[in-house]
């Protein structure tokens, strides 16, 4: 999933970049508020970390933005000052979450997973399909009594169509949300992917619709 991080300072935004992508996130960074509002005018993002205090354009400002265009996008707004009156001010603009510096980067990660889960209309840590769960916290997934490790990105593929069950998601939507801005994307990426999912998972799982992308199928009740 592609998430955007917006942290003017560098060192704090290296650290959680790092985190985010060892959690198996695709990160984007933006160093400012006016960054960040071309990065969301432009890109389709799962999530924002965004720190309040941006030179620019503040990231309540970016916040307040994008909620009055009707995006719902979550927010996870990062901040230093730990007031009441702050905390009430950042969620009364929009944010999902708040978290104050400075704060263990594994309770950052777990935030970003609760969001994400709440978006996708989940409240349990895995994905149940069929005999199958994933668990996407630790790549992997169950089988009776089998366990099947995945990779980062076959699991961020994994994911995405599992979340999208019944949509068919094209290459560019797949590939958009595997790869970040200064990441060169194979041309046969994606395919690659998929074939290593279905070896491991069965053929019949990932349907390829010709001329439009890949699908898995909803349930049969």
């Amino acid at each position: 999933m592609r998430l955007l991080l917006v942290e003017d300072d560098p060192l704090l935004g290296d650290g959680i970049e790092s985190g985010l992508k060892q959690a198996g996130f695709t990160v984007d960074w933006a160093r400012d508020g006016h960054a960040a509002q071309l990065a969301l005018d432009t890109t389709e993002y799962e999530l924002v970390v965004l720190d309040i205090g941006l030179p620019r354009v503040s990231g309540l400002d970016v916040l307040q933005q994008l909620r009055r265009r009707g995006n719902d996008l979550p927010v996870l707004l990062l901040t230093a000052r730990d007031t009441v009156r702050d905390r009430v001010a950042g969620l009364d603009a929009g944010a999902d979450d708040y978290l104050v510096k400075p704060f263990d980067l594994s309770e950052l990660v777990a935030r970003v997973r609760a969001l994400l889960r709440r978006a996708h209309g989940r409240s349990a840590a895995v994905i149940r399909y069929g005999d199958m769960e994933l668990s996407p916290d630790t790549m992997c997934v169950t089988r009776g009594s089998e366990q099947i490790q995945l990779s980062a990105r076959e699991c961020a593929v994994l994911t995405d169509l599992l979340e999208h069950r019944g949509t068919a998601l094209s290459r560019a939507r797949l590939e958009e949300s595997l790869y970040g801005w200064n990441e060169e994307v194979e041309s046969n990426a994606v395919e690659v992917h998929v074939h290593n999912l279905r070896k491991k998972l069965g053929n019949e799982l990932i349907k390829t619709i010709r001329g439009v992308g890949y699908l898995i199928r909803k349930e049969t009740p």
